[in-house]
């Protein structure tokens, strides 16, 4: 039988994760600067060794089951917010963000992306527990979302600009240039607004597409929200000093994208198979659940997650290595931050 997390553990992690996201707030906004190779290392390097630790603890105090699931969603939602990063790229080249102040955007855009993830997980959790067929929905808008992953083309820059970003240009007076991180300036005597809100709009927006996708997604794998929340939050943290730490190499990460459609679709499939087992729709079966849908267990889908990452990545790299090298260069030499100066 699995063992419930001590409700202490809960509230004493949630406020220990608070007090770092807070911490790490105001440093970015007390101390803007680019992060070297070194520190970005050491930060991302952290906040893994953090999760990790965290996982150890859950498995400590309950079980193996909850450990695992943690793990697997963990990854799931990292590998997921890996995509969001690349499109965060496009748009801090599309609007020519000075790279000095990245972090702040990021970091604003990483406290948009809880607060919207934070509300979706409630109402996820809701609809889970008032309607058991929420799982067929979740499998197919999630193997939907996985094959427009695979066939869709990369975003091109001019998408930054989404609708919602276009009219606001059309009826804000934006200045032409950035005032540091502030949201308005003057210009002519006149107080407008800087492209800085530009910026954190489409950052938002963004978000929110994401999060329709990643919420499903690690339904799939646990239906606790305590392990939904803690394993988005674990996911987004550090995201800006990995952002600085892979830099171009996001956009040599060719093959990532068919990682995460597969993940996805796996996950697809493992909910639509749940649905089935645990049926409860008249018009299928009865009503009555569908013997023969296996139930995929937690452990499988943290292995199938992991490779399919690791498969993926380490083929976009080794690509990324000839492509340079049919160019007459090294990967590091088209990519100077891999090298710490």
């Amino acid at each position: 039988m699995d063992l419930a997390l001590p409700l202490w553990f809960e509230i004493g992690a949630l406020v220990i994760l608070t007090l770092i996201l807070v911490a790490d707030l105001l440093i970015v906004f007390k101390r803007p600067h680019v992060p070297s190779m070194r520190e970005a290392s050491l930060w991302v390097a952290f906040y893994v060794g953090l999760a990790l630790v965290f996982a150890l603890l859950m498995l400590v105090l309950a079980d193996a089951e909850h450990a695992g699931q943690f793990l697997a969603g963990w990854l799931t939602e990292y590998s997921l917010s890996i995509d969001n990063l690349f499109v965060f790229v496009i748009i801090m080249a599309r609007f020519q963000v000075p790279r000095k102040y990245q972090q702040e955007v990021l970091m604003v855009g990483i406290i948009i992306a809880l607060v919207l993830r934070g509300i979706f997980i409630l109402l996820g959790a809701q609809l889970i527990e008032n309607f058991s067929w929420i799982f067929y929905i979740f499998g197919v808008f999630l193997l939907y979302t996985a094959v427009h992953q695979a066939v869709a083309k990369d975003p091109e820059e001019d998408e930054a600009e989404n609708g919602l970003i276009r009219l606001l240009r059309k009826r804000m007076r934006i200045s032409p240039d950035f005032n540091g991180s502030k949201l308005r300036t003057v210009v002519d005597g006149r107080k407008i607004f800087t492209p800085m809100v530009i910026v954190l709009l489409a950052i938002g927006t963004t978000d929110l597409v994401f999060a329709l996708d990643s919420i499903p997604a690690i339904f799939g794998i646990t239906t606790s929200p305590f392990i939904v929340f803690t394993a988005n939050v674990f996911a987004l943290m550090g995201l800006r000093q990995l952002y600085f730490l892979l830099g171009g190499l996001l956009e040599r990460l060719e093959y990532l994208k068919y990682g995460i459609a597969f993940i996805l679709f796996f996950i697809g499939v493992k909910l639509v198979l749940h649905a089935l087992h645990t049926n409860e729709v008249a018009f299928i079966n009865g009503g009555n659940g569908v013997e023969w849908a296996p139930e995929i267990d937690t452990w499988t889908s943290l292995g199938v997650i992991v490779v399919s990452m690791a498969v993926a990545t380490v083929a976009s790299v080794i690509k990324a290595s000839r492509d340079a090298r049919k160019r007459g260069h090294t990967l590091s030499e088209e990519i100077p931050h891999l090298v710490e100066e």
